[in-house]
């Protein structure tokens, strides 16, 4: 269950090395069906990107939100070695919320 005062960065794929989205939520499990029904994002529907393969916790959300821009700042291949560093099969994290 979501402590109050989370924010949570995350990252969504379509598959291993697909398509990826960095995003930014107080309560990840509601984006998460948002974006899944096709309301989350423009991006995330037209490129089918619904796998949480990676996610941050913060305390502020100055602090998440300078780190999606950071992340998204990144090169693709970092992306790529941060999500694989502590999810190396790209596995659905849902079940982690």
């Amino acid at each position: 269950m979501r402590a109050a005062g989370e924010y949570y960065v995350y990252i969504l794929a379509s598959r291993r090395h697909g398509t990826l989205y960095i995003g930014v939520t107080n309560n990840l499990r509601k984006r998460l069906e948002q974006h899944r029904s096709g309301h989350g994002s423009e991006f995330v529907k037209k490129y089918g990107v619904h796998r949480l393969v990676h996610m941050e916790v913060f305390a502020s959300p100055q602090d998440a939100i300078a780190r999606e821009k950071q992340l998204k700042e990144w090169r693709r291949d970092w992306k790529i070695r941060l999500v694989e560093e502590h999810n190396l099969d790209w596995s659905e994290l849902s079940d982690l919320i």
